[in-house]
């Protein structure tokens, strides 16, 4: 069943170029799939994103001529098994996909998946598979890791070679699960003692216990999920009881969750964004921290008002590519999808400035490390912009800070004479 499921995810993600939690949370709706098979297939169907250049790198290797595309994501479902889900037994994923090519209606390519799988099994046993060529180039990265080659080669141009590949496989690894205390109802030393919790160097990692939803010191309001780059914006504000603080893009919301701890539930945080929906999820997720300062309305940045905010956030939409670790699909966005991005950001960079007081500081921040959606968006508005100066600025990476991908820059708005 998870298998279905994981092969169901793959079709409707290659046909519809669906999201990809989207997708697999209504197809393990759609089976009744329990938690524990939702995990597996889950695993399989996102493994398969993270490495879908280099399955079918190997897939190639040992077939000729076209592959049904149905038949192909079966192949890229079993070698992802072989390959790196070493408690599946290798005769267990070759069964299964041999099986899934009868139930599916593709009894012919059952001989050919059987026969690609059996050889690709023993050649990773003899430590013989097919060698990726051009190591110590963009392509080579770009097949080894499943990454878009223009993004290897900008990767290249940022980090240089051994950087670049150091960041492409932190995007194949398994995310921690980063937690920021509420310090409104406890402290670290009270929470650990309820949850599996261990410091890192980064912050508070929850190990996995399934739906942490439902454990009790969520429902309890002890404790948010956030990523030490994300709660590092909040930190680089350094807000002060009693002050008014204005989270212009806020869903997910833990920025306003941050905001609100840091100034002892005082003052005010205005929580805005132009989805509805989402801001419902911040309300609520306030509600359940007891933050009564927060303020949810929706609203397009791009309308805000002036007002006179000590602080303002701008978390602004941008590519994502500092959290493909947890969103493996974001890889697959076409990269003219991302040309616009600079602009749009400009704009809400402009808009969401006028509501800083005199005095104030602006967090422009983004989840990604790409310079376009970055320094160059800040220095740009910084030009514009004389009464506004970077204080300071930094880019948080996976492989070196153990967090998401990310940007912060703080911007102050000079004081009236």
């Amino acid at each position: 069943m998870p298998r279905m499921a994981a092969l169901e995810a793959l079709e409707r993600f290659r046909r519809d170029s669906a999201w990809s939690r989207q997708v697999m949370e209504s197809i393990a709706a759609k089976r009744g799939l329990d938690q524990r098979d939702t995990a597996l297939a889950a695993r399989m169907f996102y493994g398969v994103l993270q490495n879908m250049a280099l399955c079918d790198h190997y897939i190639d290797a040992f077939t000729s001529g076209r592959l049904e595309p149905k038949v192909r994501d079966i192949l890229r479902l079993g070698t992802y098994q072989l390959l790196f889900m070493d408690r599946i037994p290798a005769s267990a994923a070759v069964n299964e996909a041999v099986n899934a090519c009868r139930t599916l209606g593709y009894a012919r390519a059952a001989g050919l998946v059987n026969a690609v799988l059996r050889r690709l099994d023993r050649e990773r046993q003899r430590e013989t598979l097919p060698s990726i060529p051009g190591e110590g180039t963009a392509a080579y990265l770009a097949t080894r890791y499943s990454h878009p080659l223009w993004l290897a080669e900008e990767l290249i141009a940022l980090r240089g070679y051994e950087g670049a590949a150091a960041v492409l496989a932190a995007d194949n690894a398994e995310p921690p699960v980063y937690v920021q205390v509420n310090t409104c109802r406890t402290d670290e030393a009270e929470l650990v003692k309820l949850l599996p919790i261990r410091r890192t160097p980064a912050g508070l990692v929850l190990d996995r216990v399934g739906d942490i939803t439902r454990s009790d010191a969520f429902q309890k309001g002890l404790f948010y999920v956030q990523d030490p780059a994300a709660h590092a914006a909040v930190e680089t504000a350094t807000l002060q009881p009693g002050m008014r603080v204005l989270d212009a893009c806020a869903a997910p919301g833990g920025k306003s969750f941050g905001a609100a701890i840091a100034m002892g539930n005082t003052g005010l945080v205005s929580a805005r964004d132009i989805i509805a929906k989402k801001l419902a999820l911040v309300q609520s997720g306030a509600e359940r921290m007891g933050l009564s300062c927060i303020e949810c309305q929706p609203g397009d940045a791009r309308d805000i008002e002036v007002g006179d905010y000590d602080a303002v956030f701008a978390d602004v939409p941008c590519s994502g590519l500092g959290v493909i670790r947890k969103k493996p699909d974001v890889r697959y966005r076409p990269r003219r999808e991302l040309d616009g991005l600079p602009e749009l950001q400009g704009e809400l960079l402009e808009a969401i400035s006028r509501a800083v007081r005199p005095g104030g500081r602006l967090i422009y921040s983004t989840c990604t490390w790409r310079r376009a959606e970055n320094e160059a968006v800040t220095e740009a508005f910084l030009r514009g912009h004389t009464d506004f100066t970077k204080v300071t600025e930094r880019t948080f990476w996976p492989d070196i800070d153990g967090t998401d991908g990310f940007y912060i820059c703080r911007i102050d708005r000079a004081k009236k004479i």
